[in-house]
């Protein structure tokens, strides 16, 4: 059997490097942000893979969607403290913008991802216990 899982999802892809830039990011930001912003940001972010990969691990539709679901609120999540982090003079405006694309693509991703889910179960091709 070749398994791959959901390494191989671009929207897993994408969101990892969107944790690994926001990552860079938060290294600058002031220490009394340590665990406000800087917590918060980082752990948005991280939220966004773990639950792409939390839910392709389950086995019914209904949780697998969810999951999904809860990791594009993260990502929606990230972009605000993006906004956040900008606001307050933390990033620079080009950080912003490369920030606010790379949420963009991995929500878009993940929305292409939860309408595969809901075809794949109008066709009735997930297994019968979805």
């Amino acid at each position: 059997m070749n398994y791959k899982g959901y390494k191989e999802l671009e929207c897993y892809r994408q969101a990892r490097l969107l944790r690994k830039y926001v990552s860079g990011l938060a290294k600058k930001f002031p220490v009394q942000e340590k665990f406000l912003l800087t917590a918060q940001i980082i752990d948005s972010s991280r939220s966004a893979t773990r639950n792409i990969a939390e839910g392709y691990g389950r086995y019914t539709y209904t949780d697998t969607r969810n999951f999904f679901i809860i990791a594009r609120g993260s990502v929606t999540e990230t972009m605000e403290h993006l906004a956040t982090a900008f606001d307050e003079q933390y990033i620079s405006h080009e950080e912003l913008i490369t920030g606010e694309e790379k949420c963009e693509l991995v929500f878009k991703l993940i929305n292409g991802y939860i309408a595969y889910l809901d075809r794949s179960r109008k066709q009735k091709t997930l297994p019968p216990n979805t």
